[in-house]
């Protein structure tokens, strides 16, 4: 039983288990951004734009998702689009700070 403590106060300590892990050694390409927006949105234009600027030149995947075909997300974030988020955790809403996702993306 020692043992085992011994290994979970070690590997919670190094970031690798527990709430708040670390995910550094992660590389680019193993995140994933998601913009939620709606068509006709002017910001939704910006925020794809620096999205697709970032994901491109870090090789990361990226999808879109139309707030309108979800009423949860509506009720959820209808007065944040377009809203970022990276690795399914809200990153952003209304504008893409290109500087921090990429950082977000790096870690």
């Amino acid at each position: 039983m020692h043992k085992v403590a011994v290994l979970i106060a070690t590997l919670t300590r190094r970031g690798s288990v527990g709430r708040g892990a670390s995910v550094t050694g992660m590389s680019p390409q193993d995140h994933r951004i998601t913009l939620l927006g709606k068509p006709g949105c002017h910001l939704c234009d910006d925020a794809r734009a620096v999205i697709e600027r970032v994901a491109a030149e870090l090789g990361v995947p990226w999808e879109e998702r139309d707030i309108t075909a979800s009423q949860e997300d509506q009720e959820k974030y209808w007065d944040m689009i377009p809203v970022t988020f990276v690795d399914g955790v809200q990153h952003d809403f209304w504008r893409v700070d290109e500087n921090r996702l990429r950082a977000a993306l790096r870690s």
